[in-house]
């Protein structure tokens, strides 16, 4: 690969295509950010939502009929809308402020955004699962009025203090948490599970107790067990393919599959996952969230709510990892050093009858 003598160390000169790929690859990233935050906004703060604003403003034909936005409201929706252009208008001049970067280097770093998304998610997993299933085996033996009194016991009682006073605190700490270490913590939290399930497997056999939370603890943790991992397993190759092909292909024929099979199939059922549903309120991911929905035994953990936030971050995650790997396998096509190409160059070093040339 020819590196023109002005470049840093780390660098390249991009064309318009690898710009392209630049400004998608991240686009993605900063519109799916926006598309949580607006969520919050829509469904938690009551704000208008572009849609509506541009149907306000009927900039596409339809017109203002359905939609009626006045004082505050308006002006919500004007910050909603600029929001989109100055995010794309941020990531376009970064692009462009960048332009002699490495693609690889971008790809390292959506990695690493989507491996402290996974990480702030196990944390707090481990936290709120502790701290709810202790706060629920002392209610089912009446042991919380003791500690906390008869006010504070009833407050717990009710899925929406409990998810406001108690969940939300260790969320933001996991956040904190998740800044400051670098495990992602399959290994502890997959032990974790079996040790949640050898613990009811003992108490059920062995002294003949069983509580609802028990077993909510084990599909809280098993469940998030499985999601959160599916982004790692997605950069490390593994996921489970079909291949009948694709050990034979070149390493740019392998690029070309990874890099369109990301656009074409793994992007859109991210956003098929996050669109159907956070659209409305009454979908199928918003709608435990917002009612702070919990299982059908009064004493068992209230967690279920946050089990449908899994897939959000499932989804989140996931097309965070697929902006990377368009970014990786764009290097490989421009032949950049490291990922697939360092396993094409050891191949090569290692065969005796191939003459290597580098260039300056």
């Amino acid at each position: 690969m020819n590196v023109p003598g002005n470049t840093t160390p780390g660098s390249v000169v991009c064309g318009p295509g690898t710009l392209a790929v630049r400004v998608f690859a991240h686009w993605m990233v900063a519109l799916v950010l926006l598309f949580l935050l607006n969520d919050y906004l829509i469904m938690w703060r009551e704000w208008p939502g572009v849609l509506a604003f541009i149907d306000y403003q009927g900039w596409f034909g339809q017109g203002s009929a359905t939609t009626s936005l006045q004082g505050i409201a308006l002006t919500q929706g004007w910050l909603q809308f600029f929001g989109y252009i100055a995010a794309f208008v941020v990531v376009l001049g970064y692009v462009l402020l960048t332009r002699n970067r490495l693609l690889r280097t971008d790809a390292d770093r959506l990695t690493a955004l989507s491996a402290y998304v996974v990480r702030a998610a196990y944390w707090t997993v481990f936290l709120v699962g502790l701290a709810d299933m202790l706060i629920s085996f002392l209610r089912v033996e009446d042991f919380l009025s003791a500690w906390v009194g008869e006010q504070l016991t009833s407050d717990l009682g009710r899925t929406v203090y409990r998810g406001t006073y108690v969940h939300f605190p260790l969320i933001g700490l996991a956040l904190i948490i998740a800044l400051f270490t670098r495990s992602l913590g399959y290994v502890w939290l997959a032990l974790l599970v079996v040790v949640a399930e050898f613990q009811i497997v003992i108490t059920r056999f062995v002294f003949s107790y069983e509580q609802a939370f028990l077993g909510d603890l084990v599909r809280f943790w098993y469940a998030a067990l499985f999601l959160f991992a599916s982004a790692n397993t997605l950069i490390t190759g593994g996921h489970v393919r079909v291949d009948v092909f694709y050990t034979n292909f070149s390493v740019r024929r392998k690029a070309w599959v990874n890099l369109w099979g990301s656009v074409l199939l793994g992007m859109p059922l991210c956003w098929t996952i996050l669109t159907m549903g956070m659209w409305t309120r009454g979908s199928s991911l918003n709608s435990p969230l917002y009612s702070f929905e919990i299982s059908q035994s009064a004493y068992g953990m209230y967690v279920k709510y946050l089990m449908g936030a899994f897939l959000i971050v499932y989804a989140v995650s996931m097309l965070i990892q697929f902006s990377s790997y368009v970014l990786s396998s764009a290097a490989d096509l421009r032949g950049e050093p490291g990922g697939d190409q360092r396993e094409a160059m050891e191949q090569i070093l290692l065969d005796p009858d191939v003459t290597v040339t580098i260039q300056d």
